[in-house]
């Protein structure tokens, strides 16, 4: 199978061409403006040597920070109501509660709260009320609001007060974007609700950037079916994309990993992908991201999205030194180091400049670089290994020393051994880690529960759940003879009689074949996506 990968990152677009597990052409382009144009330059160079090879590619992955920027920039986010469906309880603490002043702010202050919901135990907390979801839809028509992001108590559990209140919204106001928490988040409503409210406020930015993209890959003869890399190393289709922006959020250090997983072949290790602004450092384990354990923060928003466990460090190779060398970083030139870098013919000294007179490196201009003083040179080698040395000694899960695989453009800026390694290895490709990830992202099925074991075996209640997985992923467009069980999590609900756990199962597996006679341009499925296939196919144990 013919795949194309694809990276749209702050500073370069990068592109693979990948059959099997060989790299057939790897590029890398600057990251144009209209994000399309830097797309078509990293395909055609990719592409360009073999006439006709666009008919052979069966899809393309995509993976982007886009939407994780508009979060973090405060830019593009739309006004959305915050609708809580949850009372008598929860008055107390309202919709946006510690949000950052700005972020909040361009979200709009515009927030309801309904009566309904359910208990943990599964009783109802209160009925629906029908004045207030008429109050309220009145209300969306006069504020000529078009992003609503609903919320309900333990609506992972039941969800039906989110679905009957959105089901009446659209009935009245076809042309609102709605996103109901139970489809993106986890127990715990207050970062499930905030994972809602910024999806929402995507949701328009969402269908631009896609559509962008799609156009791109359209234009240079790619009829192929498209797919957008999520945060838990799975695909989801360009129209699930649309309306699920959010479940990109930190998709590329998940795609930096496993792209180290396969060019390393390396299954547990310390992966540091080092960019031209960051590095991130993250754990393989079991050839998976380590995810993490703790709530998760988007542009100082708590979320319970299940993301890699990532340290991001201020080291790239636009980096800036400064001190005579002992100071490197957290500012950087970014994607301006083509111009401002002293070996581009710039006048700022960037860590990438370092690499340059270490002789690590051959770009650019070494001339320009000829009165660098070597202490200075030495001082930045020696801290830009010891901030290295302690990001991996704070994320390693042991004392003993693990592989470390360097990725990323950056990569050039280590050549000497850490000491916290036990070996150090730069693959060939490493430099477009993010898009191999991407281009080996494999279609995911979960299904989640709350369960009994007084009532229910926990073997029985495994097995079952397993096959709602599978028939989630292969409903997704998963080759069913390719499904494998990637995750088991129970969590014991200690509040609650009768031994109950919350349990989720996720399979993933390969994409299925096209069959025989069939082609033209993929039509999306309406959901095919891990998180899309969960809340629609649940095992009733």
């Amino acid at each position: 199978m013919l795949r194309i990968g694809i990276d749209v990152g702050g500073t370069h677009t990068d592109a693979i061409l990948l059959q099997g597990g060989s790299v057939l052409a790897a590029a890398k382009a600057l990251t144009s403006r209209d994000v399309s144009s830097g797309i078509l330059d990293a395909l055609e160079e990719i592409l360009r040597h073999e006439a006709g090879i666009e008919q052979r590619i069966e899809a393309v992955m995509l993976g982007t920070t886009q939407f994780t920027n508009a979060v973090v920039e405060r830019r593009e986010l739309a006004e959305v109501a915050a609708v809580r469906i949850g009372l008598p309880s929860g008055r107390g603490i309202p919709p946006k509660t510690g949000w950052p002043e700005d972020i909040s702010r361009s979200l709009g202050d515009h927030v309801y709260q309904l009566h309904g919901g359910y208990l943990y135990d599964g009783w109802p907390l209160a009925a629906l009320d029908e004045r207030e979801i008429e109050s309220l839809i009145g209300d969306l028509k006069a504020r000529k609001l078009t992003a609503v992001a609903i919320a309900s108590a333990f609506s992972p559990m039941n969800p039906e007060p989110e679905k009957q209140v959105a089901r009446r919204i659209r009935e009245a106001l076809p042309h609102v974007r709605i996103t109901e928490s139970h489809r993106i988040g986890q127990l715990g409503i207050l970062e499930r609700e905030n994972a809602a409210l910024l999806n929402a406020g995507l949701l328009e930015f969402a269908a631009r950037v896609v559509d962008s993209f799609e156009s791109a890959i359209r234009a240079r003869g790619l009829g192929c079916r498209f797919f957008i890399s999520q945060n838990d190393g799975c695909l989801m289709d360009a129209d699930f994309a649309r309306r699920f922006p959010a479940l990109t959020f930190a998709s590329g250090p998940t795609n930096s990993l496993r792209g180290a997983c396969k060019l390393s072949g390396l299954s547990e290790a310390i992966v540091v992908d080092i960019g031209g602004t960051t590095s991130d450092i993250g754990v393989l384990r079991d050839g998976f991201p380590r995810e993490s354990n703790i709530v998760i923060d988007v542009g100082g928003v708590r979320t319970n999205f299940r993301m890699p466990d990532i340290l991001s460090i201020g080291l790239g190779g636009g980096s800036l030194v400064s001190e005579g060398g002992r100071t490197v970083g957290p500012l950087s030139v970014g994607c301006e180091l083509v111009t401002r870098g002293r070996v581009f013919g710039g006048d700022e000294l960037t860590a990438t400049d370092i690499a340059v007179a270490a002789g690590h490196a051959e770009i650019g201009d070494p001339e320009r670089l000829g009165g660098l003083d070597a202490d200075t040179v030495a001082a930045a080698g020696a801290e830009i290994h010891r901030m290295l040395n302690a990001g991996i000694e704070q994320m390693k899960p042991g004392s003993a020393p693990l592989p470390v695989v360097l990725v990323g453009g950056g990569a050039i800026l280590v050549r000497e051994p850490l000491a916290v390694a036990s070996t150090m290895l730069t693959p060939e490709y490493s430099g477009v880690a993010n898009a191999i990830g991407a281009a080996i992202a494999r279609i995911g099925g979960e299904a989640e529960r709350m369960i009994s074991y007084e009532r229910i075996p926990r073997q029985d209640a495994i097995r079952e759940l397993t096959l709602a997985a599978k028939r989630n992923a292969e409903s997704a467009g998963a080759d069913p003879a390719s499904l494998l069980v990637a995750d088991i999590e129970e969590t014991a609900i200690s509040y609650m009689p009768g031994n109950v756990v919350r349990l989720r199962v996720k399979v993933t597996g390969d994409i299925a074949r096209r069959k025989e006679g069939e082609g033209g341009q993929y039509q999306p499925r309406a959901a095919s996506s891990s998180r899309a296939a969960q809340t629609g196919g649940e095992a009733e144990l």
